[in-house]
């Protein structure tokens, strides 16, 4: 077995919670190693705005 995947089984992984911070801290809460992305969709979630945003790129 490599180092990396005997790492992973005896301290487990890492979460990464993208977006609702109270996941993330529901995790911490429980001990789990968790790295929080502040993330929101593009637009506020405006399908509209995303539209427009698309022909932009």
């Amino acid at each position: 077995m490599n180092d990396r995947l005997k790492d992973l089984l005896q301290n487990g992984p890492t979460a990464i919670n993208i977006g609702v911070l109270d996941f993330a801290e529901s995790l911490k809460i429980q001990g789990v190693e968790v790295i929080h992305l502040n993330w929101a969709p593009p637009a506020g979630g405006d399908p509209e705005l995303i539209a427009l945003l698309d022909q932009l790129l």
